[in-house]
């Protein structure tokens, strides 16, 4: 959109952990406001120190990270932390109240929503995920592929820019696969998604990029990405047995 910033601009961004261990070299990347871009990688490429960059839970050594324009800073994490969505591989490391209407609640509550406005909240984002009859059980009465749809309604009550997923798919059964996918695609929001599930990122997102080795190795349409034997092989990337992704034709 002509005017309107990336929802997501990281530049030249470098961090080593405080044992020296380097992990990010150099990371450039923007993608724009509603748009679902796949972050893929092998194990040890920097994934999760870039994604704990996005909403300040690390501080870069060198580089900067900007949401919606806005940087990432101590004096902004607050309003970072509502614009950026994590959602964990584990729904349960998010879901800790009594009932599925006060762990949604939890993140607006705690930004000082309240009353009829805060039972909007939480009932648009159960809405949104396909959920809205399990407002008042508990969350560990719940399947696991429900308890991850709660988990993301509990991001989406804090209306985020961007919202960031921790490889999503893991330990779905194939139904629950399918409806969360259904979920992602009807939102409009940014969405980051951080997988090994290659035939999950071809299914839902246009835009792919290769994180490897602390920088991004490659950067485009996911279907031609997954098409390129030699790419994938490069970094640690492999599609399931018998799954074959033919180039789009030019």
């Amino acid at each position: 959109m002509t005017g309107s910033p990336p929802s997501l601009r990281v530049s030249e961004l470098a961090y080593a952990y405080p044992d020296g261990t380097q992990a990010l070299f150099g990371v450039d990347l923007a993608i724009g406001k509603g748009e679902r871009v796949a972050l893929l990688g092998p194990n040890g490429a920097g994934k999760t120190t870039l994604v704990m960059h996005l909403n300040g839970i690390l501080t870069a050594g060198h580089g900067s990270v900007e949401v919606a324009g806005l940087p990432v800073r101590k004096d902004t994490l607050a309003e970072i932390r509502r614009r950026v969505g994590l959602v964990f591989q584990d729904p349960d490391d998010q879901l800790f109240m009594p009932t599925v209407r006060e762990d949604v609640a939890f993140g607006p509550a705690n930004l000082g929503v309240r009353g009829p406005e805060l039972e909007l909240r939480v009932r648009e984002a159960l809405d949104q995920v396909g959920l809205p009859d399990v407002i008042d059980r508990p969350p560990h009465h719940l399947s696991f592929g429900q308890r991850r749809r709660v988990a993301v309604a509990t991001v989406l009550a804090m209306r985020p820019e961007i919202l960031v997923l921790d490889e999503p798919s893991s330990n779905l059964d194939p139904a629950s696969r399918r409806e969360l996918a259904e979920v992602l695609r009807s939102l409009d929001v940014t969405v980051l998604m951080v997988t090994h599930d290659l035939p999950y990122a071809l299914e839902l997102c246009e835009r792919s990029l290769i994180l490897s080795g602390g920088v991004i190795a490659a950067d485009g349409p996911t279907r031609d990405l997954l098409a390129d034997g030699d790419l994938l092989a490069a970094h640690r990337l492999e599609l399931p047995y018998g799954f074959v992704v033919h180039q789009r034709p030019y």
